[in-house]
């Protein structure tokens, strides 16, 4: 569902940052960029957790055409769009999108999953439906 859009080289030990886009499967048009830090394999063999990347990851989230509206969850804990490992068991980067009713807006939050311990490691970004001309397959909510 991701696709690899931007390398960027930040240490001669090889560690990138790497950015996706990420299209949202029941929201055409809405593309989310996140970015994260992808180690080396010398830094892998000087600092360890040679299995292990940081779960640090901000979002940008944008309408990138006329949007349609498929089925989501309507909690408030919403849905999750996409996932992807951020260890060998571990750890799991998510990005998940809400529906604020209230104020007619899409909420993507990216966060990080870790089986032992939580993480405080989250970001999010807003894509206001407000004024658009928005079709709602299943009808508006």
């Amino acid at each position: 569902m991701a696709e690899q859009v931007g390398e960027v080289g930040v240490h001669w030990l090889g560690n990138d940052i790497l950015i996706d886009a990420v299209s949202d499967p029941e929201v055409a048009s809405v593309t989310c960029h996140v970015d994260y830090f992808d180690r080396g394999v010398i830094d892998r063999l000087q600092k360890g957790n040679w299995f292990e990347d940081p779960s640090n990851a901000p979002i940008a989230c944008r309408q990138t055409g006329p949007i349609t509206i498929g089925e989501f969850d309507l909690d408030k804990d919403g849905d999750v769009v996409f996932k992807e490992s951020r260890s060998l068991i571990r750890k799991s980067l998510v990005v998940r999108r809400i529906y604020d009713k209230t104020n007619d807006t899409l909420i993507y939050l990216v966060n990080s999953q870790q089986v032992q311990g939580g993480s405080a490691k989250m970001n999010i970004s807003t894509v206001s439906l407000y004024g658009q001309e928005v079709v709602w397959e299943k009808g508006r909510p």
